[in-house]
């Protein structure tokens, strides 16, 4: 079994020193989104950097918790942490009762049934038009909230509230890696079958990790409708997936301050390309292609690799 790892480590100075920069850097709407996508971004560098779990089904999971961040608001009449947290659990507890089925297929089988569950709660959003509001999404939700007493209304307290929320996440999934449950969890990804014959019920935790990834994603989506005060049904498709998956690639699943490096040169790379070429897409597929290639840990291993060359450099003077 391998050390556990120190929290809070370097990684966390430089995220919280991202978040408190980046409204200066960035337009502070782009920042929310920012913030907000790089929570999402998070459920899968969990999966896919702690347990070596490769899901495209994250989407779905962001979508509910936006349909149910987005009813709880309009419908029910709750205030904004309820809402937030009831659709963290919901993500949770969908992604639970979907990863007690899905962990028990490896390799191209989890993908394909995560794929698969994915379209399944897309199709569902689109039929269901009484609750969902079908193509037309769901409109006539609040916009002005209230948390601790303090509004939340502008886009400088909507970031506020979007870079609070990824900095606690991100600090609660720093704690799980450092913790046993972690260390178990990056043994399943070494050797699974030697985790089995040590007598860990390896299938618990697997579920137990997506169960926490899908209220990550859950959160995350809750947090879009609380910025956009409207549910897109976008949030629940496979693209939004795909969306995620490709952040957490260019940032790096090393770590999980890949997620808010991945999201930030996602979208501010978007909102500079789209300016220049509608099929900007295509510039983002080459610069993964290039990274995979090039740079397989993401734009998070980078800082590692220029320390590790400024160490070798000084072990040579």
């Amino acid at each position: 079994m391998r050390s556990l790892p120190r929290f809070p480590d370097l990684a966390s100075a430089v995220v919280l020193a991202g978040l408190l920069l980046l409204p200066f850097v960035v337009p502070v709407t782009l920042a929310a989104q920012i913030a907000i996508f790089a929570t999402g971004t998070l459920s899968v560098t969990l999966l896919l950097g702690s347990v070596g779990l490769l899901s495209f089904g994250q989407g779905l999971y962001l979508g509910l918790g936006a349909y149910v961040g987005g009813l709880l608001l309009r419908d029910a009449g709750f205030g904004l942490v309820p809402s937030l947290a009831l659709a963290t659990l919901a993500g949770a507890g969908l992604a639970g009762l979907l990863g007690s089925v899905i962990v028990r297929r490896h390799g191209v089988y989890f993908v394909m049934l995560t794929l698969a569950f994915a379209q399944m709660g897309h199709f569902a959003t689109l039929a269901f038009k009484d609750i969902t509001g079908g193509e037309n999404g769901l409109s006539g939700l609040p916009r002005q909230f209230s948390l601790l007493g303090l509004p939340i209304e502008g886009p400088l307290s909507l970031y506020g509230l979007a870079a609070g929320a990824f900095l606690v996440v991100f600090l609660l999934v720093q704690r799980l890696i450092a913790s046993p449950f972690g260390s178990v969890l990056a043994a399943i990804r070494e050797n699974e079958p030697r985790c089995a014959v040590l007598g860990y019920p390896v299938a618990r935790y697997k579920t137990a990790a997506v169960a926490l990834a899908g209220g990550i994603a859950g959160l995350a989506g809750a947090l879009h409708v609380v910025f956009l005060g409207f549910v897109p049904p976008s949030d629940s498709d496979l693209e939004m997936s795909q969306r995620l998956l490709v952040m957490a690639l260019i940032g790096g699943v090393g770590s999980p301050g890949g997620a808010l490096a991945g999201a930030a040169f996602y979208m501010i790379a978007a909102e500079a390309l789209s300016e220049i070429w509608p099929r900007w897409m295509a510039l983002i597929a080459l610069l993964l292609i290039g990274l995979v290639l090039f740079l397989p840990g993401g734009l998070w291993s980078l800082g590692q690799r220029l320390a590790a060359l400024r160490d070798r450099e000084a072990a040579r003077g």
